[in-house]
């Protein structure tokens, strides 16, 4: 039987599922830190430094003030401490170990070559000489970045990617070898996987690719909350041949029950244990890439607040600002915050400030202290707040 919830409620359902309502913790110790990657089931990397890379932020949005180095310990310190492991789930990501054994069906078909884009692809087939010969060095000479090889660097630019890179990106979705860790500007050092994730986690069982794709979206829809069939496959990117067999499944086992949002068109579907709290208090900013809006159209349907990332629209035409965060103020999104972290001033920068039609009266007083809480964060020592428009 199909159920009816009210916008508001869903709204509510999705906002307690994501993390968000409870008053942050006086201190952030690792604990917590991994309780809530758990919870989203991955933080999605991306290397635009303009305020803080992508994936520190999501931890900070629920959690407040805490020490990056937590992070980056449990992603890329000693195999001994590791407590994340990079792939590719929704985009690149940092996932819980406990997601390793989930993902190897998509690593056996990247070794066959039957997903990835075409270049990929090669290196399974025709070019797959090559993939073992940059495996081979790898096994010889230990963590390497696609620079440390010959012609290893792309000319100008991400889409110039060198043959070198390709073979490496093969052989990471493939899941031979992983990132080991960071350095310089961010670019990825590549070891084998056992000698980057801990043995103990290696010897899980693989579950079988229906059952591991049953899992995801049983993950998808806990961290959701109540979503449409796109919104769950979305999450960790499957087709809908592999989403739509595993949510029957789940249907059965009476993990997801079939509800009617008010003004969606689309069916939805409410995880057994969703809290539906009867109301969100709190602010927060939130990252392009936070699972709360990175499925735009979700964002549209949940709050009415179309959002873009205008990164790679010319500046002339950009509406909002280059790396612009909305602004969750209680249970609604209320503004949109243009943010770079001067770090040579000192100073975190609010461009331009948007605010939208329906923002309370105490939004720029409560994004204020938010502004003024992500700079201490972040070693700033003062916020600059520039223009303030209200949205068309």
């Amino acid at each position: 039987m199909t159920t009816s919830l009210s916008l508001a409620d869903a709204r509510r359902i999705a906002l307690a599922a994501q993390g968000f309502g409870a008053r942050h913790p006086t201190r952030v110790g690792a604990a917590q830190l991994r309780r809530t990657v758990d919870r989203l089931g991955l933080f999605q990397i991306d290397s635009v430094n303009v305020l803080t890379r992508a994936h520190y932020l999501p931890a900070f949005s629920r959690l407040g003030t805490y020490d990056r180095a937590l992070l980056e310990r449990d992603a890329w310190g000693p195999k001994s401490a590791r407590r994340l492991f990079e792939y590719w789930a929704h985009e690149a990501s940092l996932l819980p170990m406990s997601l390793h054994p989930l993902l190897r069906w998509r690593m056996a078909k990247a070794e066959r070559g039957e997903t990835g884009y075409v270049a990929l692809r090669r290196f399974a087939t025709e070019r797959r000489a090559e993939a073992d010969a940059v495996l081979a060095r790898i096994v010889t000479d230990g963590p390497l970045a696609a620079a440390d090889f010959e012609n290893g660097s792309s000319r100008s630019g991400w889409w110039e990617w060198s043959h070198t890179k390709h073979a490496l990106e093969y052989l990471f979705w493939a899941g031979r070898i992983t990132t080991a860790t960071r350095r310089g500007s961010f670019a990825r050092l590549y070891d084998l996987t056992n000698r980057v994730i801990p043995a103990d986690v290696l010897a899980l069982p693989s579950p079988s690719e229906t059952d591991a794709q049953r899992m995801l979206i049983e993950r998808s829809a806990r961290a959701l909350g109540v979503a449409t069939a796109a919104d769950l496959r979305d999450y960790f990117r499957l087709k809908p041949a592999e989403s739509d067999p595993a949510i029957a499944s789940l249907v059965e086992e009476g993990v997801l029950k079939s509800v009617k949002v008010e003004g969606w068109s689309q069916k939805a579907w409410l995880h057994r244990d969703a809290v539906q709290a009867r109301r969100i208090r709190g602010a927060a900013l939130l990252a392009p890439f936070d699972p709360l809006v990175w499925e735009r159209g979700r964002t549209e349907r949940l709050f009415g607040f179309r959002y873009r990332i205008e990164i790679y629209v010319p500046q002339p035409l950009r509406t909002h600002g280059y790396y612009v965060l909305p602004f969750l103020l209680d249970e609604a999104l209320v503004a949109r915050v243009d943010l770079k972290a001067d770090r040579q001033a000192g100073v975190l920068r609010a461009h331009r400030v948007t605010l939208e039609q329906n923002a309370p009266t105490d939004t720029c007083e409560r994004l204020t202290l938010e502004l003024e809480r992500m700079a201490k964060w972040l070693g700033l020592e003062g916020v600059d707040v520039g223009q303030i428009v209200m949205s068309a």
